[in-house]
């Protein structure tokens, strides 16, 4: 359906308009803003993860290592796919277990203490995957009574977490990602 615009119309709005422009005069934020609006100007903006070694805020010296190596064991480098040391999934926890609830806190501070008493950071790959024994039991809803197994199954779930939602695992994945667009999709006739 078309519309034309009638005589009657085009009069009404024409009468309109000298009303619509004082208006316009009375409103004093359209008044200030009519002129040149001022130019903002341009910083360029610098993450701060970029510039500086962040401190630990939440852990200790030795519970950030034991975080670092166990980050580094549940999620390793895969080829070009960054592993949990290249997302700084050890450092994100830190930052986010200073800002979690009390019990949180707890799991990690004694889970980590636990680690640190049985020489987690010294042991070889063989004596590092037997403190992580717990991780290899089939998961179930209720949470392991055993402290230790407690916390390794909540420190998977983050560092797992942390590392996939990393700048880095990002742009590598996104690049692999960009480049197969569209690889898999086929059109055929249906008969």
């Amino acid at each position: 359906m078309t519309t034309f615009m009638r005589r009657r119309r085009i009069l009404q709005v024409a009468a309109g308009l000298p009303a619509a422009v004082a208006l316009r005069a009375q409103n004093p934020y359209a008044a200030a803003t009519s002129g040149k609006p001022d130019e903002l100007p341009k910083l360029e903006a610098i993450p701060p993860d970029g510039v500086a070694d962040s401190k630990p805020k939440f852990c200790s010296g030795l519970q950030l290592a034991a975080l670092r190596r166990l980050a580094d064991l549940i999620v390793p480098k895969l080829g070009e796919t960054p592993g949990a040391a290249d997302a700084q999934a050890a450092e994100f926890l830190d930052f986010l277990l200073s800002e979690s609830p009390a019990d949180r806190q707890s799991l990690y501070r004694n889970g980590l203490d636990a680690l640190n008493a049985k020489g987690f950071l010294k042991a070889d790959a063989a004596g590092a995957a037997a403190m992580l024994a717990p991780l290899g039991k089939p998961w179930t809803y209720k949470a392991p009574a055993e402290p230790l197994a407690a916390f390794l199954r909540t420190a998977k779930a983050d560092i797992l977490t942390a590392t996939v939602n990393s700048k880095e695992w990002i742009q590598v994945v996104s690049q692999r990602n960009r480049n197969a667009a569209g690889t898999s999709l086929y059109w055929t006739e249906i008969a």
